[in-house]
């Protein structure tokens, strides 16, 4: 199974939008969503089967036994996370501060502290005639790389069958994009036209380089500042990078977005011009 992942230096460029439109034209039967920090691909997607869910479990988080407790304060004095409160023996720790170290639990003296599993994130796979699986990161937590491999693990265990999977990344270029590049066969960078867009394109270019895959770049909302994009076309004709299109603003296509639809499910610019971008991408994708 060949994977395709979709990413944007930041969030904001279309980076789902052209995911989604992707799955459409390419009658995808398997795909994810790998921003687990927030997830919406589901939004326009749609299965008649409810997920599958499991808790995800990541780093364990520090509890206090306030029976065993000596009040000698250790805990407190060497966290150096300052996630726990109180004295006299009514020490509590803050779940959403505690990093999970243990330093606490190695440096009291009555073993009153013990690092227990917490549950760091959910787990969804929605299987009827495509997979889907996806997952959304709980609050505070710190394991989005860990949680995005399981994410990506879960899709190859249920999709044995499908020839291609499209794979929505996280912006950026922190763990979850990291854990999002590894084993992947190609990745498409969705720009945007503007000094920021342009800026976040080129460290995750630098980022998806160091691990030697084949890299494409597509503009999205190109017209909304033609010099910026003819800036971005000059940028991968320097650089020998594929430059496969532009994709137009297009109010059709954000109201086709706003019903739950993709792109190339209305009739509009927009969606024509993502149907180029995706067989220009295949080519390159399927390309020896």
């Amino acid at each position: 199974m060949k994977q395709l992942l979709i990413l944007s230096g930041k969030g904001g460029t279309g980076k789902t939008t052209i995911a989604g439109a992707f799955i459409k034209i390419a009658e995808a039967k398997a795909y994810a969503d790998c921003d687990v920090d927030a997830p919406n691909l589901h939004l326009i997607r749609h299965h008649v089967s409810p997920p599958r869910r499991s808790d995800y479990y990541g780093m364990g988080k520090a509890v206090i036994d306030a029976d065993s407790c000596v009040n000698c304060g250790l805990c407190r004095q060497n966290c150096r996370f300052d996630a726990i409160s109180g004295s006299d023996g009514k020490y509590a720790i803050d779940a959403y501060a505690c990093e999970g170290c243990g330093v606490c639990e190695a440096i009291c003296p009555a073993g009153a502290i013990s690092l227990k599993p917490a549950i760091a994130g959910e787990l969804m796979i929605y299987k009827d005639d495509t997979v889907f699986s996806t997952a959304k990161l709980k609050m505070g937590s710190g394991t989005s790389g860990k949680l995005v491999t399981e994410v990506k693990k879960l899709l190859t265990l249920e999709a044995v069958d499908a020839d291609l999977a499209i794979i929505d990344g996280s912006p950026g270029i922190g763990c979850p994009v990291i854990a999002s590049l590894s084993g992947v066969d190609m990745v498409l960078i969705v720009a945007e036209p503007s000094l920021s867009g342009i800026s976040d394109m080129e460290r995750i270019i630098i980022t998806a380089e160091k691990f030697q895959l084949k890299i494409g770049v597509c503009i999205n909302k190109y017209d909304t500042n033609k010099d910026l994009a003819r800036k971005i076309e000059t940028f991968c004709q320097e650089r020998e990078l594929p430059f496969v299109g532009k994709i137009p603003f297009d109010t059709a296509a954000v109201k086709a977005i706003n019903k739950g639809q993709s792109i190339v499910d209305a009739d509009c610019n927009a969606g024509r011009a993502a149907t180029k971008v995706f067989y220009k991408t295949i080519l390159i994708l399927n390309k020896q």
